[in-house]
């Protein structure tokens, strides 16, 4: 463990698989012969940990490594990619073969260099998650379980799970250029079931990042998310059926940035734009939302869950702004997407392991705060529905269109927010919906660091956030009209 711990990316691949960046970059050159505009190697070593209590007892506690290598030739639109689970020359030397093999079309362009810059240092960690002491990370799930279970009688079932994981990642690209990082992630996360009167209702609470352990102890951030998920199971079980129809929609502030994250931030990925099949194709410049609305896309924020040093093609992550002001202000791009639109990588290319090829994603996507006082915005609305927390969603790229269930949500009668309801959902049109932006409040948060995103069978943790936001003349689905 402690190679994993303190090693340099570099140091550790090279000690432990003799696999040096100049091996790696020797290897490269065997597919560059097939005349390819670009080519790079991404090994992978991930120690991930698993615990779970549930009914007051460890239901399941695993740990396992993986580890492997991926190599990635490209030609034109083509790309070519082969992984290996064992990181041997022999091995990453016929994956480098099949990925040639699989690109190589008409193309004659030269390699391109990766931008420079220097990686960021956003996680230093005097302990990983990993590394943590198993009894240390068992009491926390306890007292997990004991505060929700005090938080109210009607509380039947608690299940607090403790992820984490380690993962040491050396880039090698086709420019001779190579990059190393060392990634930790955890997260705490609670459900709850209360039941009443034969009715049971379910809340969810948790959060994490690039962070230590003690990161949940300070400020007994523990007993915070139980409560929050006893709290919000509890609540429903008094919520009344949601109205349906079209009013004003507040939306509050952290986690309801998921909606953005949906509904407007997979339209602004540098793929879709290109194969043109987003909502926002050919727009750059263009005003897309209200003038109140500026979107940014930011992979530097210290500790955060969707925060890289570098992205998974070996390019620092940086601060994108989409929309500004309204106004179509760019894309987020991976290499081969930018090379074929010309424009400049962002930082975004993202993979879920070495077993998958970089695609544009999103890293910590949030709206930027406005000037007003979250109290006045929900004073200006005679009636509506004001939106906490979401669960599932749905958003089709081509068209915009988004459908979202809120998970807590209340009623917004004469400027005062009243009475739970349940089964609301969100249906609109992403860019449409941010037209609409009526009021933005000053109280921008981040979410606590529980989002993951998929996209073509790929998952990556990610970040979103949002300022209480008015949105006007949006279709609310529910049971009550």
């Amino acid at each position: 463990m402690s190679d994993l711990v303190h090693a340099r990316p570099e140091r550790f691949f090279a000690d432990r698989f003799d696999l040096s960046p100049a091996t790696i970059e020797r290897l490269l050159g065997d597919a560059l012969r097939g005349r390819v505009d670009d080519a790079d190697i991404y090994v992978e070593y991930r120690v991930t940990e698993e615990l779970v209590l549930e009914e007051g007892r460890v239901k399941k506690a695993s740990r396992h490594v993986t580890q492997g290598a991926g190599v990635r030739a490209q030609a034109g639109v083509r790309t070519g990619y082969a992984h290996t689970a064992e990181l041997s020359i022999r091995n990453l030397e016929e994956a480098a073969r099949q990925a040639r093999a699989i690109a190589v079309e008409a193309a004659t362009s030269a390699v391109v260099p990766v931008g420079g810059g220097a990686p960021h240092d956003l996680y230093p960690l005097a302990e990983p998650p990993v590394a943590a002491d198993l009894g240390r990370k068992l009491a926390l799930l306890a007292s997990v379980d004991a505060a929700a279970r005090a938080w109210d009688p009607r509380v039947r079932q608690v299940v607090a799970t403790l992820l984490a994981e380690q993962a040491v990642v050396l880039i090698v690209t086709a420019a001779g250029w190579s990059v190393g990082d060392i990634r930790p992630l955890t997260r705490l996360s609670v459900s709850v079931i209360a039941e009443a009167e034969g009715r049971r209702e379910v809340g969810t609470w948790g959060g994490g990042g690039r962070v230590e352990l003690g990161y949940f102890f300070e400020g007994e951030r523990w007993r915070r998310y139980a409560t929050e998920a006893a709290r919000q199971a509890t609540l429903k079980l008094g919520a009344r059926e949601a109205p349906a129809g079209t009013m004003t929609v507040v939306l509050g502030p952290g986690w309801p940035g998921i909606l953005l994250h949906e509904a407007v931030g997979h339209g602004l990925e540098g793929d879709f734009n290109r194969k043109g099949v987003s909502a926002f194709t050919g727009r750059l410049g263009q005003r897309v939302a209200s003038e109140l609305v500026t979107v940014v896309d930011d992979g530097t924020l210290p500790h955060r869950r969707g925060s890289l040093n570098v992205d998974d093609e070996g390019t620092p992550t940086g601060r994108t702004v989409l929309i500004e002001r309204g106004v179509l202000a760019g894309y987020m791009q991976d290499r081969l997407n930018a090379r074929l639109m010309g424009m400049r990588p962002t930082g975004n290319g993202r993979r879920e392991s070495y077993a998958h090829p970089p695609l544009p994603r999103m890293t910590n996507t949030f709206m930027l705060a406005g000037e007003d006082a979250p109290e006045d915005i929900i004073r200006s609305v005679p009636y509506g529905l004001y939106a906490v927390a979401f669960g599932g969603g749905q958003v089709d790229i081509t068209s915009g269109r988004f459908v979202f269930s809120a998970s807590e949500a209340y009623l917004i009668e004469g400027g005062r927010v009243t009475a739970p309801v349940k089964g609301a959902t969100l249906i609109g049109h992403g860019p449409e919906a941010l037209t609409r932006v009526s009021r933005v409040g000053h109280d921008l948060q981040l979410d606590e660091g529980i989002g993951t995103c998929g996209k073509d069978g790929q998952s990556v943790p990610v970040g979103v956030g949002l300022p209480t936001v008015r949105i006007d003349g949006m279709t609310v689905g529910g049971t009550r009209v």
